[in-house]
């Protein structure tokens, strides 16, 4: 019977062989035979989950490490070889570790006295329902049995609801949707729920917008030293290893820069460590993060001016830009189609720029403009922060 070897994993985790053809759930080195039948190779490892490979959380806990930071640098390859771009040095790829994830999205499923609680099953909209997690921080998973007995008097019947909980400086931010909290009784079982649990907050969102229920102090999220006041769903960095690798990286690359501009800012993952040493423009879209970090930095006496702006609409032009010494960029999935532009045309002093991306494709995509506005492509570092899924970010450095 005719064999074949898997040679490498696509983007979304399937193996591959020297034919083309897809496997699911092999890993390189396995070989596959025309049955379909798949004889475990070197590389593969046995999964830290029970639930994999059912759950959607994860989709490559059968390969070892090695071969996960070979995938995760091959996705950035390929995504710059589409665009005619070499790769360039590359760091040795950054892995979180298991059990390191400080926040997580599940759904909630009620049928009767029973909720279920988990990820989407992959490629599916049924729930798989935890009994652990591999990935997630381990005081949010012991709190998915409380949970459930919760949603059973908060979620109706037959319906469906989210919970997401995030780690913070306090405990645990919890917030739910989907869910009905009418009358006294049921707003003492919440205020009871969050106390007992020792929660940092607890937020409702019934379909008007988020409520806080419960909020002893205000939750906040350590950005470098300074504690930032955390707004329900801001954006975060899903481990706090993860954004410690990719804040050092970015300090690599800004280097003894003494005006610095950090666009897409957020809450100023990395506009507040770089501020000890430099002055910083923090430009961000979200009104609700520009007051977290303004309140942050003033408390904080750091020389950091915050400006509200949506770069999508109103990007800096290169006369904003000659203004800094190095540029920091951290767009979302989309990338920085309409920044692009003015920064590949940018003159002295700007002469690094940092761009940390969580998505190959649009980064390519911005680098291929920046490389034909003259600059180079120096290296890049792959970050591994979602443990086990095909989800890849990186910072990369870009010189004149």
């Amino acid at each position: 019977m005719t064999t074949e070897t898997i040679i490498r994993l696509a983007g979304r985790g399937d193996g591959v062989t020297e034919s083309g053809r897809y496997v699911a759930l092999a890993a390189p080195g396995d070989v596959v035979d025309e049955a379909g039948i798949v004889t475990h190779g070197p590389f593969r490892v046995a999964p830290a989950c029970v639930h994999f490979p059912s759950c959607g959380g994860c989709q490559l806990q059968h390969i070892d490490d090695a071969t996960y930071a070979a995938f995760l640098t091959g996705r950035i390859a390929g995504a710059l070889a589409a665009q005619g771009i070499d790769m360039p040095d590359t760091g040795p790829a950054h892995l979180s570790p298991p059990g390191a994830r400080r926040r997580v999205s599940l759904r909630a499923e009620r049928r009767g006295k029973r909720v279920t609680l988990g990820f989407n099953e992959e490629k599916s909209h049924r729930v798989i329902d935890l009994s652990m997690c591999a990935v997630a921080d381990p005081a949010l998973v012991a709190l998915f049995d409380s949970i459930r007995r919760l949603m059973v008097t908060v979620l109706p019947d037959r319906k469906a609801g989210g919970v997401q909980m995030t780690r913070v400086d306090q405990g645990v931010d919890l917030a739910l949707t989907g869910v009905e909290v009418e009358g006294l009784a049921a707003t003492e079982a919440l205020t009871d729920f969050a106390a007992r649990h020792a929660l940092a907050r607890l937020t409702i969102d019934d379909g008007y917008g988020p409520s806080t229920r419960w909020e002893p102090e205000a939750a906040t999220i350590t950005l470098g030293d300074v504690p930032v006041p955390l707004p329900p769903a801001a954006f975060l960095q899903a481990t706090a290893d993860g954004e410690a690798a990719l804040t050092a990286e970015v300090r690599r690359i800004v280097g003894d820069a003494k005006f610095v501009a950090d666009l897409f800012a957020g809450l100023g993952t990395f506009a507040l460590p770089l501020s000890k040493g430099a002055k910083l423009l923090a430009v961000e879209g979200a009104r609700d993060a520009v007051l977290a970090l303004k309140a942050a930095a003033g408390r904080a006496q750091r020389p950091l001016f915050v400006e509200h702006r949506d770069l999508f609409r109103r990007p800096l032009d290169a006369k904003e830009l000659a203004r800094f010494d190095a540029i920091v960029l951290d767009p979302p999935r989309a990338g920085a189609r309409e920044q692009m532009p003015a920064l590949a045309t940018a003159t002295a002093p700007v002469a690094r720029i940092a761009y940390v991306s969580c998505n190959p494709a649009t980064f390519a995509r911005d680098a291929r403009t920046l490389i034909d506005g003259g600059w180079r492509l120096e290296r890049i570092t792959p970050v591994g922060q979602f443990r086990w899924s095909t989800h890849v970010e990186l910072v990369a450095a870009f010189a004149r």
